[in-house]
Parts: structure tokens; C-alpha cells; sequence
């Protein structure tokens, strides 16, 4: 089945296998694992466990109840934009099964921040999860006019979000990773800042990053996190990059950002040398090639705070995230 309508299959088979009663008490009782050794307090919110769900699969805040239920301690929303957009044509992901990754070039498709903040707003039970909200601009918002679009999403989703997520790193957004520039993120972040503090209480505000930055652009980060005085750095988002792939010739050319295996290592590596550059200075959330429990210990290792699955979840089930719980409380 084409990876995009599998992804509704599923999503919808479990919404409407979550209205049987007693199903969701069954799915906890299968996936959830809870142990006090688990619970993690990272920028001021206590996770009831460090495994959380990445943004990209629950685009429109429809199906936190649903997730909560295989025992992730946070599920990211979004990406979401001001107003809704339909994305890039399909198709628009592709599987590398030889790879055991996904090409995807999705293109922040989403019904608006409106539509997320009216889901999280009547939303009837959070289980205990915390919710980030990721936040990107619209396709046809011009680049020098991104922060209005920033601006809208944060106050649209700051009543029912524990966090937020500036998006700037997505590949399939043309411009997008071009904010990743010091000069314009730092002008993002701290308007954003400005704004988050003039609240009555002030929320985290991450930044997600490519694994595609170079040394030097890593040591801007650094400097930015620490200047704009943000929470902390998600690392990492898709790469661009092909290299090392075995999957059919055909499938690697297709336009799009890779996620899954291919993105282990640099995504640890990222994580490390962020970890390193800023002797700890603020937390990280390790994303990428998570497939197994010690992929994720690695990225912990390594220094992340936190972690989260997508890609790693859909080719290994929802087991993993029981699995990744079991070890850390051997650990």
C-alpha cells in the first residue's frame, strides 16, 4: 500500500478501534510501560517517561488520546501553519525498505493552527502526556515575512501546548532552511521570546535542526540557543543527504527528506557535538534512526535529554517504545 495511505489506514482503524470499550485499557496494558525510574523533568515539565512521539504524525492534534495509550511520555503535534494547506502533489512518501528508512517531501501539510488549538482545546484526556507544539510558515508566506506567520501559531496554540517547536528545518518547504541562518533565526527566536514573556508564565520554546549543518553552522546554534535563551535544540530532522543508500536507484532520486536508519549516526553525532560545543548547557531531544532500545540509550548517551520515534515506530511497531522504557530502567 502506498506509505501515505497506509498511514490513514491505520490512524483511522485505530481511532475507530479506541470507540470499543475497554480497547484503549487493552492497548495500555499491552504497550505502556510506568515506573517512577522513568520520569524525567527537562525545561520545567516532568515527563512521565523520556520516549516521545515526533512531529509529522499527528499533523492536526487528532489522535493524542489514541497514542497516549501505547505509552509515550509526549506527543508532538504539527508541523503547523497559520492557514491550512494541502502539502506537495502526490505522491509524496516513498519507502526504503532495503533502508529501513522513508523518503518524504509532505510540504507541512495541515488544516491550521486553528483547527489544532480547537482539537487540543476540548481534548478530553492528555493521560499524562505532555504536548509540544511544532510551528513552521506557510508555503507562500515570503521568507522576510515568516515571523508573522511564527507569531500567529504561538498565540493560536500557547493555551493548550506544554511547549513549542520553531520549525525551520524541514527540506520540503522552498526557503524554509534558509531562517536557519543566524541573523533571521535569531530574529525569530527572540521575537518569540519577547512574546512567550510577557505571558503569566512563560513556556519552552525548542528549535528543530537538519543534520546537514555544517560544523560551523552547529557552533551558531550553539551561540543562538544560548543568547535567545530558548529551552533547548531538537535534533534531528530529515536529511537531504543520499549517501550510503541500497534501496532501488529509482526511489533514492525521489525529492524529499530521508528519516529511519541512514539517519543513526549523524544524528547522534549531532547530538554529541551540540552537547559537547555547549558543556550541557541547555537539553536536547534526540530524533533520528531510532529503531531499537539501544539506538535510543545511544542518543541519551550521547547526550539528549529526551527522545523521539516516527520512522523507527512505523517499521518496528509500537512495541518500541515498551522496549526502550524496559531498558532504561536497567540501565
Amino acid at each position: 500500500m502506498n506509505p501515505e495511505k497506509a498511514h490513514h489506514a491505520v490512524t483511522g482503524g485505530l481511532k475507530a478501534f479506541s470507540k470499543i470499550w475497554g480497547s484503549k485499557a487493552l492497548l495500555k496494558a499491552i504497550y505502556a510501560v510506568e515506573d517512577p525510574r522513568l520520569e524525567r523533568e527537562v525545561f520545567g515539565l516532568k515527563f512521565k517517561n523520556p520516549v516521545g512521539l515526533a512531529a509529522g504524525f499527528d499533523k492536526n492534534a487528532e489522535y493524542i488520546e489514541d497514542m497516549a495509550k501505547f505509552g509515550f511520555g509526549f506527543i508532538e503535534i504539527g508541523t503547523v501553519t497559520p492557514k491550512p494547506q494541502p502539502g506537495n502533489d502526490r505522491p509524496r512518501m516513498f519507502r526504503l525498505t532495503t533502508d529501513e528508512a522513508l523518503i518524504n517531501r509532505m510540504g507541512f501539510n495541515n488544516q491550521g493552527a486553528d483547527v489544532a488549538a480547537g482539537r487540543l482545546k476540548y481534548l478530553k484526556n492528555r493521560e499524562g502526556v505532555i504536548i509540544g507544539g511544532n510551528i513552521g510558515k506557510n508555503k507562500i508566506t515570503p521568507n522576510e515575512e515568516a515571523i508573522n506567520d511564527y507569531i500567529y501559531c504561538f498565540h493560536a496554540l500557547y493555551d493548550y501546548v506544554d511547549y513549542f517547536v520553531v520549525n525551520v528545518s524541514s527540506p520540503n518547504t522552498p526557503g524554509l532552511r534558509d531562517l536557519q541562518e543566524k541573523e533571521p533565526l535569531k530574529h525569530i527566536l527572540n521575537t518569540l521570546q519577547g512574546l512567550n514573556h510577557k505571558k503569566d508564565k512563560a513556556k519552552p520554546i525548542l528549535l528543530k535542526i537538519a543534520p546537514d549543518l555544517t560544523e560551523n553552522q552547529l557552533d551558531d546554534i550553539v551561540e543562538i540557543v544560548l543568547e535567545t535563551k530558548i529551552a533547548g535544540v531538537i535534533a534531528t530532522n530529515t536529511t537531504i543527504s543520499r549517501d550510503g543508500l541500497k534501496s532501488d536507484p529509482i526511489l533514492i532520486a525521489e525529492m524529499g527528506g530521508v528519516s529511519g536508519k541512514p539517519l543513526t549516526k549523524r544524528a547522534t553525532e549531532v547530538i554529541r557535538y551540540l552537547s559537547i560545543k555547549s558543556n550541557k548547557a541547555f537539553p536536547i531531544v534526540g530524533v533520528g534512526g531510532i529503531h531499537s532500545a539501544e539506538d535510543a540509550v545511544e542518543k541519551l548517551n550521547a547526550g539528549a535529554s529526551l527522545v523521539q520515534l516516527y520512522t523507527g515506530f512505523i517499521y518496528e511497531g509500537p512495541g518500541l517504545i515498551g522496549d526502550i522504557c524496559k531498558k532504561l530502567i536497567k540501565e
